[in-house]
């Protein structure tokens, strides 16, 4: 992998972002004291790209990974085309393009200069229970196909937390097969209360909805770690409509959401900035380790968590980043 650059194409965020786990896992399995550098290609700057695709002062390799190179700002993109002519020999270099028309060019380019093309396209909605069972297959299990159909349709359509269920229910069932019954046994109810409406309300600042639907979502089997990943799932979408919000409308496929979904997206953007979803998503995190183990209540940790966010929510409302 090194010398060479990497290329994970596609619009499937969570797919993208587990291709670049194992490209990372793979280059420093041939060399273990490989420095790994990541950023966004949004914050690209020419010092930042000189520095992450050259050697640090204790290793003699590098593993420099750029997210979202469709953002790439113009002024980045000469030289960054320039570096994939001639990639370092030491040097492993990991990009993801989400495709598209955005950063077109640039696109063309990589895809020109790849050694390797990683693709993560779209899973359209008939293909999420195909997309359930590969996943239980790669945990060593077996679902039937009610039940697959059955987790998509009381999780959603959202491939991270897809995933995400379908790893609380592999590490928690000790059957070999994952029927029906147990699906409905962990996630009943959540066609009433989904993880995502304890999201909403937590991100518009409704604490007492949030929590009361909290509390009914846990005791209907919704697991701790589908709140955190709902959470961090909209905090992201509320970042990328921050941000796209600078040079012009968002489009949903720009902030990754479907289009009935942009009208709530809009409204609790106005009450976030781009600096509290960054202080929001360090929380889900810091409570996302909680619930796995950190802490003795891992409900407690989750209402904790709804009212740590009405906080920085409240204010940066209050005070507006400039």
């Amino acid at each position: 992998m090194y010398g060479r650059l990497t290329l994970i194409t596609g619009p499937e965020q969570f797919l993208a972002e587990r291709e670049m786990a194992r490209c990372v896992t793979q280059a420093q399995a041939q060399s273990p004291d490989a420095a790994v550098t990541t950023a966004s290609a949004a914050d690209l700057d020419p010092a930042m790209l000189e520095q992450m695709t050259g050697t640090d002062l204790f290793s003699s390799m590098s593993i420099a990974c750029v997210t979202g190179a469709e953002k790439t700002p113009k002024d980045i993109e000469p030289r960054l085309t320039a570096l994939l002519a001639q990639i370092p020999d030491n040097t492993a270099l990991i990009v993801t393009h989400a495709g598209g028309n955005q950063g077109k060019a640039l696109l063309m380019a990589l895809t020109k200069a790849a050694g390797a093309i990683l693709e993560c396209p779209a899973i359209k909605p008939g293909k999420l229970a195909s997309f359930v069972d590969q996943e239980v297959r790669a945990g060593g299990k077996r679902i039937g196909a009610d039940a697959a159909q059955s987790l998509v349709d009381s999780v959603g359509q959202d491939t991270r937390s897809l995933a995400a269920a379908v790893s609380q229910l592999t590490s928690d069932t000790d059957e070999d097969l994952i029927s029906l019954a147990v699906v409905n046994q962990y996630f009943a109810g959540r066609a009433t209360v989904t993880s995502y409406a304890v999201s909403d309300d937590a991100l518009a600042g409704k604490v007492g909805e949030a929590i009361f639907k909290l509390r009914w979502a846990l005791s209907t089997g919704v697991s701790h770690v589908l709140i955190t990943s709902a959470l961090a799932a909209s905090l992201r979408q509320t970042g990328r409509y921050l941000a796209l919000s600078r040079t012009g409308r968002p489009s949903p496929d720009e902030v990754g959401v479907p289009a009935w979904k942009m009208r709530t997206i809009s409204a609790v953007a106005s009450s976030w900035s781009e600096r509290s979803v960054a202080a929001a998503i360090r929380a889900v995190s810091q409570a996302d380790a909680q619930i796995k183990g950190a802490a003795q209540d891992p409900d407690f940790a989750l209402e904790r968590l709804i009212i740590r966010l009405a906080s920085i929510r409240r204010a940066s409302h209050q005070s507006p980043t400039p």
